[in-house]
C-alpha cells in the first residue's frame, strides 16, 4: 500500500519532499547543537561525557516537554492557512509566544532548583556538580528556545522552512566556535569545561530567536505577530492548550521513557552511562530524519484538512510514513553494519582507557538498528495525527506503548532477569515497536474518507 500511495502521486511526493528536506536539515542542525556539545566534551573524557549525559537529560526532558506544547502551533497555523484564514494564523503566532514566556517559568525554577535530587540518585559527585553548573548556564538561553519554537511553528504551518534551516545551520556554525573557546579557554576566554557548553548554546537559542523574529517582522509585515501580543485572544489561546496539552503530555511519556533510561544507566557505571550517551545521541541524530518528515507530513495532512479534502489527507499521510521508513533502514543500516565508524566520531578508539566503553556503545548500536525502524514509523504517524488535530487519543496509546510495555519489560530484563543495560535498551525497543503499530493503526482509522467525503474533488 505504501509503495502504491508513494508512486501514485508524483507531485504530491515531490512536493513532500520539497517541504521535508529543509526541515529534516534544520532539525539535524538543532539537534547538531547537542552533537557538537558531545563530540568536544567527549575530549575531556569519560567523566566529563557522562556529566553532559546528566545534564543534557534533564534539560532536554524539560524543554522538550514544554515545547511540544507548542506544536500545535504548526497544524494549527496550516488548517488556517489550508482554510484561507491568514489573519488567524499571525493571531495563533502571537499567542503561542505568550504560551513560550509561561512555560519559560518552570523550566528556569528546575535548572537552577535540580541539583540536590540528582545528588539522590546515588551517582558521582563530582559529575552531579558539572551538571548542575551546566544547567544553571544553559537556563539563561530558555526562553529564547522556547519563542524559537514557537515562531518556528508559524513557518511551518505557512510551509516556509528554509528560513528555519539556515538559521539552524548558523546556530550550529556559532555554537561550534563559541564551545571552542568556552570549553577550551580558546580567544581570550576561561576554560570553563562542560559547564561552559551551557553558556555557549543559551547565547545560540538567543541568536536563533533574533533571528527569526527579524525574518519574520520583514518576510510577514500584515501578521503584525509581535506587536499582536499587545492583545490576549483567549479563545486562540484555548484552542492552542487543547490541542498542544495533549502533545506536550505525549512528549512527556516518550521522553520520561528515554530519560528515566539514561539515569538508570549511570547505576552501571560511568563507562555504560558514557557509552549510552553515544549510542542515545547517534539514534537522535539520526531521528532527525523521519522528525523532519513528520512535521512536514503533520503541514501537509493539516493544509488539505483545512480546505476539506479527506483524499489527500490519507495520501500525504501514508506518504510521509513510507518515505520515513526508507530513511530508517539506511540509518539502521549503519548502525548495524559500521558501528565503530559511528563510535569514532565521540572518542579515540585507539586509546586503551576508552575500550570498556567502545564496546558497550557497540552492543547499543546493534540495539539501535531495530530501534530505528520502530521510531521512524511512529513520529511520522503522530505527525499525520497531529495535521488532523488529533492529539488526545495518541497521548493514551504513548501511555500504554512506553510505560505499560516499553518500562516495565526493559525494568524486568535489566534488574531482575539480568540482562544489565541492554535490557533497558530493548524496553525502549518493544515501546516504540508498540507505538508505531497503534499510531498507524489509529491514523488507518482517522483518514478512512467518509461517504461524502469519498466523491469530493481531490486537489492536485
Amino acid at each position: 500500500m505504501l509503495v502504491r500511495v508513494l508512486v501514485g502521486r508524483r507531485s504530491e511526493f515531490i512536493g513532500l519532499l520539497r517541504l521535508a528536506a529543509p526541515l529534516v536539515l534544520a532539525q539535524l542542525a538543532q539537534n547538531g547543537l547537542g552533537f557538537v556539545d558531545t563530540l568536544m566534551v567527549g575530549r575531556l573524557g569519560p567523566g566529563a561525557l557522562a556529566a553532559m549525559a546528566l545534564g543534557t537529560t534533564t534539560f532536554f526532558t524539560t524543554a522538550i516537554i514544554t515545547s511540544s506544547v507548542l506544536y500545535a502551533v504548526g497544524p494549527t497555523v496550516a488548517q488556517a492557512i489550508g482554510g484561507g484564514r491568514r489573519d488567524e494564523a499571525g493571531h495563533v503566532a502571537s499567542q503561542a509566544m505568550w504560551l513560550a514566556l509561561v512555560f519559560a517559568v518552570p523550566g528556569l525554577v528546575i535548572f537552577n532548583t535540580v541539583g540536590p535530587l540528582l545528588q539522590q540518585l546515588g551517582l558521582e559527585p563530582e559529575t552531579v556538580r558539572l551538571a548542575s553548573g551546566y544547567l544553571r548556564a544553559i537556563s539563561f538561553g530558555y526562553p529564547f528556545y522556547l519563542g524559537f519554537q514557537a515562531l518556528r511553528g508559524f513557518l511551518e504551518g505557512n510551509g516556509d522552512a528554509r528560513p528555519i534551516m539556515f538559521i539552524a545551520f548558523l546556530g550550529v556554525g556559532l555554537n561550534v566556535l563559541l564551545c571552542e573557546a568556552l570549553i577550551f579557554g580558546h580567544f581570550g576566554f576561561p576554560a570553563l569545561g562542560v559547564i561552559g557548553t551551557g553558556y555557549a548554546t543559551a547565547t545560540v537559542y538567543f541568536v536563533m530567536f533574533g533571528l527569526v523574529a527579524l525574518l519574520i517582522t520583514w518576510r510577514y509585515p500584515m501578521q503584525r505577530i509581535l506587536r499582536g501580543m499587545a492583545q490576549v485572544r483567549p479563545q486562540l489561546m484555548r484552542e492552542l492548550v487543547r490541542v498542544g496539552w495533549p502533545i506536550g503530555f505525549t512528549t512527556g511519556l516518550e521522553v520520561g521513557l528515554f530519560s528515566l533510561s539514561a539515569l538508570l544507566m549511570g547505576r552501571f557505571g560511568d563507562d555504560v552511562l558514557a557509552a549510552h550517551q553515544v549510542a542515545i545521541q547517534s539514534a537522535s541524530m539520526t531521528f532527525m530524519l523521519p522528525l523532519g518528515m513528520a512535521i512536514a507530513t503533520g503541514v501537509l495532512v493539516g493544509q488539505a484538512a483545512g480546505r476539506g479534502d479527506e483524499a489527500a489527507v490519507r495520501r500525504m499521510g501514508f506518504m510521509g510514513i513510507g518515505v520515513a521508513v526508507a530513511f530508517m533502514v539506511l540509518t539502521a543500516s549503519l548502525f548495524a553494519f559500521a558501528p565503530r565508524l559511528v563510535i569514532g566520531l565521540y572518542t579515540d578508539l585507539s586509546d586503551p582507557a576508552n575500550s570498556s566503553m567502545i564496546a558497550t556503545a557497540m552492543s547499543f548500536l546493534a540495539i539501535a538498528a531495530l530501534f530505528q525502524l520502530f521510531d521512524g514509523v511512529q513520529v511520522t504517524a503522530i505527525g499525520a495525527l497531529r495535521g488532523l488535530k488529533d492529539t488526545r487519543v495518541p497521548m493514551f496509546l504513548t501511555l500504554v506503548s512506553y510505560w505499560v510495555v516499553g518500562m516495565p519489560l526493559g525494568l524486568l530484563l535489566a534488574f531482575e532477569l539480568g540482562v544489565g543495560a541492554r535490557g533497558l535498551w530493548f524496553g525502549m525497543v518493544a515501546g516504540l515497536a508498540t507505538s508505531a503499530v497503534l499510531m498507524t493503526y489509529r491514523f488507518a482509522r482517522r483518514s478512512r474518507p467518509t461517504r461524502a467525503g469519498a466523491s469530493a474533488p481531490t486537489a492536485v
